[in-house]
């Protein structure tokens, strides 16, 4: 039964891989490895939680789960915008930690080969590369592809793990 859940968990990977969900901040293009996503959601309630870096909004209960909730925007050093109809909650599970990502707006899910993706170092676009893991050629377009771990910031974690 082991060796079978392994083949499935390969199986799964390998449909994911190369597949990105795409979103807008502003007005850049940012992809996402689809593996990370849990599911997108609409805006909901946030509770707002003392002494959290600005980017951190606070907690959601999502089905009775508490979620932690970073506005990417903010994180990014972007200005903050009022949330509309368009804003989206892109919910991700990254080394086991559960987290809802605020987003402008969510574009599409994109295969994007792994030839089709430079590194970016070969940009060096200063204060956002450090989030940056690629940067994937789509058709006419580009998007930046999200190293999700190092956009977690481990002390967020430490403040909002309240789930035992």
């Amino acid at each position: 039964m082991m060796e079978q859940d392994l083949m499935q968990y390969e199986l799964e990977e390998d449909t994911q891989r190369g597949k990105y969900l795409t979103f807008k901040l502003v007005n850049e293009h940012y992809g996402i490895e689809i593996k990370y996503v849990i599911e997108i959601i609409g805006l909901q309630p946030i509770t707002i939680v003392p002494e959290l870096p600005d980017y951190m909004q606070g907690i959601i209960n999502l089905r009775g789960k508490i979620i932690p909730v970073m506005d990417v925007r903010l994180r990014f050093k972007k200005p903050f915008r009022e949330y509309n109809d368009r804003t989206c909650v892109i919910v991700v599970d990254i080394e086991d930690i559960t987290i809802g990502l605020i987003v402008d707006s969510v574009s599409e899910v994109l295969e994007i080969p792994e030839t089709e993706i430079v590194s970016p170092t070969e940009l060096n676009k200063g204060y956002s590369s450090k989030y940056i893991k690629g940067i994937g050629k789509s058709g006419g377009d580009v998007k930046l592809i999200l190293d999700c771990a190092k956009l977690i910031a481990e002390q967020d974690i430490a403040s909002l793990s309240m789930n035992p």
